[in-house]
């Protein structure tokens, strides 16, 4: 109780002292440092009044000075230091050095109670030093938030590990000033945590969630689609009625959609005039023309620009209010919902067929009529950028090697925008326009003007309800009737050559020496890498060989939609029967080795690809382009790996091959890092890619910490380095290796010097989770074993020495190669 005196002093100074910070958009308050004085709660006020007033007698009577004087010349402090001292006398608790004697004492009681009172005043200048640090405290810490220092990965952090209300609100508050991108990163432990952790914790992430998903139609996809994962893990009473849920349905019911103007509705009389009467329109629709210039037929169904039209007589009935109204709400996530719906669908079959040249037909049937459905309001999620999706080539796509399920890869054209959310959904041009459209394009007389072609990309609404909404119901709909053309310009065809003809009679010549044709032509054939043999049991291989740009130029060429300057071509691989929550897991943490790498300045290599978890059972990858698997490289080209380099790059001395053996020694020692800091095993050459530019990529991280194939723990070594391997960089002996090695030191230093960064991705993740790689209570202790903090450089250089030769004598890794090749044929 020595600091008893001091603390009734303060009263509830500690409590009430500045210790919240406003928030500049009125945030909630920030209470770092508190102290409660339960003390307090004992003290009757009638009690304390009453002894003061006995005390106050007794100094008046051994000073000899009357009550109304001591009143007069006590201030503010001292009175309520002896009202607190009194308090104590009531509550009998005396603080040390302040002992209070009786009437009866010797005649020099006077002198030992003044000083008594000097001691009380330096307990209370004690106390008020105290209360300063306090303070103190909280400066600093508010100091740190304020501070350039202070990242997004910090306030995660403090918003996992803090317990203080005040904390969690406050950084809430704060992932507003951060960027978009750089909160996005650290969106699956945002909601785990809105999942899993208290309510303090949820309360604080919560309107950040609702803010962000307001702005962006992307965004509100992914929370959706995490928190139904996420959720999963839960029990199904629990999961049903929990706050992941609520905010789920909160998301999917269209609540949070942005309060964009109003649209500007087509009148009714303007439509002649856009080039949207039966006779005239080019590429509309027909469900697009009857609901852009809101024609009363009876086949309308609800669409996202009506979606309360049930029939004539409600559409006839509705008021200019209520058709308004209809145009600004429609449900917007509804039909990227069903075109992911139509994926996944497309992947169960799949899986039923027996063999790959099957599956690939089925594929191929599948997503042709999937193609009668575009354009519609859907995006790839895995995109970085705004547009819609316009045509699916399906001759291009294959089925990917697997087992038991049927992946497979995709290619998607679609037309880059500035704002989803209020850019219209392209027309349709038909696939047997597509020479005629070109044409079209440079002969204006043929009945199509610059005006119509613009205008088509603006008239077609929102197809966003329910399942129809974002395709029309028939083929027959999609058949577009032509614009009457002259008869002098309708063979738009051989117009063309006509043109070609006369322009080449009309230009000069052009001389070209034999010698640079040669020069040329053996320059072209030096440079040009080998294509691989169609293999039915492989029908990935020859498209994953072929050059992206080559791929991106061919498809654009047989393409409707090719001649837009909008134009893109994107690729994503659909998976059905995996849980990708491990992958995006692994993704995370790439991410963020290789941000440290670059912050530390180590030319480590390493490609982390995007995730997309859509439920715990599907997902969607994107693929890693110009890059084939090592499995496929020795089937096809049946040379050693280095024997493939030399065939691809040149000789040893070659600039050629010398830069692909650097790009090999930097990505090898980057993914044998990221393979012993995450344990991570079936590394099978089949997960193994090698790209265009001698990186080395590895794929597949469905085991990793805790986790390994039938969980036998087979792969006992610490990653993945083959005699190949070290051939390609020169041998034990070359320099290169002793690169390799020196690169592996720098990282692993690099990395343990930001070790919370990486560990702190997967500790939250493991709130609530019931992951393989979760599995056991020691998973985050061994995770930051891996780092050995307690170790020198010396010591860790050692550790890189012992670990590569190691993992090159490993037996297990032969054996499991060994294994793959006889039980599924991967070299």
């Amino acid at each position: 109780m020595g600091d008893s005196v001091a603390d009734l002093a303060l009263g509830t100074g500690l409590d009430q002292a500045p210790s919240s910070v406003s928030q500049g958009n009125g945030g909630t308050s920030l209470s770092v440092i508190t102290e409660g004085v339960g003390e307090l709660a004992v003290i009757d006020p009638e009690v304390a009044k009453k002894a003061c007033e006995e005390v106050l007698e007794k100094v008046k009577l051994m000073h000899g000075i009357s009550s109304d004087s001591l009143a007069k010349s006590a201030d503010g402090n001292e009175a309520e230091r002896t009202l607190q001292t009194a308090a104590d006398l009531a509550n009998g608790d005396i603080g040390e050095g302040c002992e209070i004697k009786c009437l009866d004492d010797p005649p020099d009681m006077a002198s030992r109670i003044q000083e008594e009172d000097e001691t009380t005043a330096n307990t209370v200048k004690v106390a008020r030093r105290r209360q300063k640090n306090n303070s103190a405290k909280q400066s600093w810490l508010l100091r740190l938030f304020e501070s350039k220092l202070f990242d997004i990965s910090m306030a995660i952090s403090y918003l996992y590990n803090s317990k203080e209300p005040g904390v969690q609100a406050y950084i809430g508050n704060r992932l507003f000033c951060f960027r978009n991108e750089d909160v996005d990163f650290y969106l699956p432990q945002l909601l785990n945590m809105y999942i899993h952790m208290d309510e303090d914790v949820g309360d604080a992430i919560k309107p950040y969630i609702v803010h962000r998903c307001r702005q962006s139609i992307n965004f509100s996809l992914q929370c959706a689609l995490l928190l139904g994962a996420y959720s999963s893990d839960m029990h199904i009473s629990t999961q049903r009625h929990s706050r992941g849920t609520k905010l789920r349905k909160l998301i999917l019911s269209d609540e949070l959609k942005p309060a964009h103007k109003k649209r500007e509705l087509p009148s009714l009389s303007s439509a002649p005039d856009m080039g949207l009467s039966p006779s005239k329109r080019t590429h509309q629709r027909s469900k697009s023309d009857a609901t852009v210039t809101i024609s009363l037929s009876s086949n309308l169904k609800r669409t996202a620009s009506n979606p309360k039209v049930e029939s004539e007589e409600e559409e006839l009935s509705s008021s200019t209010e209520s058709l308004e109204k209809s145009f600004c709400s429609p449900v917007r996530l509804a039909p990227e919902r069903e075109f992911i719906k139509s994926l996944m669908a497309i992947g169960k079959r799949l899986a039923t067929l027996p063999t790959k040249e099957q599956k690939t037909q089925r594929l191929i049937s599948e997503l042709s009529l999937l193609n009668h459905k575009l354009p519609a309001r859907v995006w790839l999620p895995t995109a970085g950028f705004d547009h819609h999706v316009v045509r699916v080539p399906h001759t291009q796509a294959v089925v990917l090697n697997s087992k038991d399920k049927a992946p497979y890869l995709i290619y998607v054209e679609v037309l880059e925008c500035d704002n989803f959310d209020t850019a219209n959904v392209p027309a349709r041009i038909p696939e047997n326009r597509i020479r005629s459209t070109r044409s079209a394009e440079n002969l204006p007389e043929c009945g199509i003007t610059h005006e119509q072609r613009t205008s088509s990309f603006t008239t077609v609404p929102n197809y966003d309800n329910d399942d129809e909404a974002w395709s029309v119901d028939d083929i027959v709909e999609l058949q577009v009737e032509l614009p009457e053309m002259h008869t002098n310009s309708c063979d738009n065809i051989s117009q063309f050559s006509v043109d070609s003809i006369t322009s080449q009679e009309s230009r000069e010549p052009v001389f070209i020496a034999a010698g640079d044709i040669r020069r040329r032509l053996s320059e072209q054939l030096a440079h040009t890498p080998t294509s691989f043999k169609r293999d039915p049991e492989d029908p990935s291989a020859v498209a994953l060989k072929e050059p992206w740009q080559e791929k991106v130029r061919r498809i654009r060429e047989g393409s409707p939609y090719g001649h837009l300057p909008s134009w893109r071509l994107l690729s994503v691989i659909v998976k059905c029967g995996d849980d990708l929550r491990q992958e995006l897991l692994a993704f995370q943490v790439l991410k963020q080795l290789q941000s440290i790498w670059e912050q530390e300045r180590v030319p480590l290599w390493i490609k982390p690809y995007k995730i997309l978890v859509i439920s715990a059972d599907s997902g969607m990858i994107e693929p890693v382009v110009n890059a084939v698997s090592i499995h496929q490289v020795k089937k096809q080209s049946l040379l050693s790996l280095l024997d493939y380099f030399l065939q691809e790059h040149g000789n040893y001395t070659t600039e050629a091959f010398l830069t692909a053996q650097r790009n090999f020694v930097q990505s090898c020692a980057g993914y044998c890092l990221v393979c012993y800091l995450l344990q991570v095993k079936d590394r099978h050459n089949g997960n193994i890619l090698l790209d265009a530019d001698g990186h080395i990529i590895h794929i597949d991280f469905g085991f990793i910490l805790s986790s390994s194939p039938r969980n036998l723990g087979f792969e006992t070594s610490a990653f993945k380095l083959t005699t190949e391997f070290v051939d390609v960089m020169g041998g034990l002996d070359g320099d290169m290796f002793n690169y390799y090695k020196m690169l592996m030191l720098q990282g692993l230093i690099a990395a343990r010097k930001h070790m919370d960064k990486v560990v702190q991705i997967v500790e939250i993740m493991q709130q609530g989770s019931q992951l393989p790689c979760f599995h056991g209570s020691s998973t985050i202790r061994n995770l930051k074993e891996r780092f050995h903090m307690n170790m020198t450089e010396e010591q860790l250089q050692l550790l890189i020495e012992q670990m590569v030769d190691g993992s090159m004598r490993s037996i297990t890794t032969k054996l499991y190669d060994g294994f793959q090749y006889l039980t599924n044929g991967i070299m």
